[in-house]
């Protein structure tokens, strides 16, 4: 099985989410007492945060670039950025590295058109929504990508930031997201793409009957699948 290399701590919330992920989807497809074969590098958040406050990318793009290396130094035989934001800065980790980086952004449209759908809406920070790194990505894919408007944008930003962050999942939050997710599906979209690693904290598919694609869930998938790929691969050989 090939190695999955990690790049988290963006938050560390969402990473653990990512490891569980690995693992359990591993076991469900391998059973017994199987695991999945990865290399965790954690950064520290705040020195992420505080230079996208400043919109200092570049240098946020250094710190990401370095740990990338080591993850592959570690053994990793493919990288996971384990945050949608930073996605942002995604050409510059890749270009750091001489494995392939998985983008997060593409496992979420082969998802979405593998449904038959064309226009989705897109929750994530307000990097992600305002910013054109991901939008693009996925429009790059043919699809419509629709945001919610200022006043939504900014709740939906801050309860990343100043709940799911610090590990504080909220009814009341949820209750008000899943509004926003209506508000998207009566615009026009078919399907809301959960575009930050933290929002699948707060919200489930089991929480509304509208079509829902989790990045992060996705994302381990790609990964897990190109893992056992590989080692199949290797015995037929």
């Amino acid at each position: 099985m090939m190695t999955i290399g990690m790049l988290g701590g963006m938050s560390w919330e969402s990473s653990a989410h990512y490891y569980r992920l690995a693992n359990e989807l591993v076991r469900d497809r391998l059973g017994g007492h199987h695991s999945a074969r990865c290399v965790l590098y954690s950064v520290d958040f705040a020195d992420i945060e505080r230079r996208q406050a400043a919109g200092e990318w570049d240098e946020a793009a250094d710190l990401l670039a370095d740990a990338a290396r080591r993850v592959e130094a570690a053994g990793a035989d493919l990288l996971l950025l384990c945050t949608n934001t930073m996605h942002k800065v995604a050409d510059q980790v890749a270009a750091a590295i001489d494995i392939p980086l998985l983008h997060i952004a593409d496992v979420t449209a082969d998802a979405v058109r593998s449904h038959g759908l064309h226009t989705v809406g897109l929750l994530g920070t307000a990097f992600t929504m305002e910013q054109d790194f991901l939008r693009d990505r996925l429009a790059g894919h043919g699809l419509t990508v629709l945001v919610p408007d200022a006043a939504d944008r900014k709740m939906v930003h801050s309860v990343i930031y100043d709940e799911l962050c610090l590990g504080v999942v909220s009814e009341s939050s949820r209750a008000r997201y899943l509004k926003v997710i209506e508000r998207l599906i009566a615009a026009g979209a078919q399907g809301v793409v959960l575009g930050c690693t933290e929002i699948e904290l707060l919200v489930r598919q089991e929480d509304t009957p509208l079509l829902l694609f989790p990045t992060s869930r996705l994302h381990v998938a790609a990964a897990v699948d190109q893992a056992i790929a590989a080692e199949a691969a290797a015995v037929t050989v």
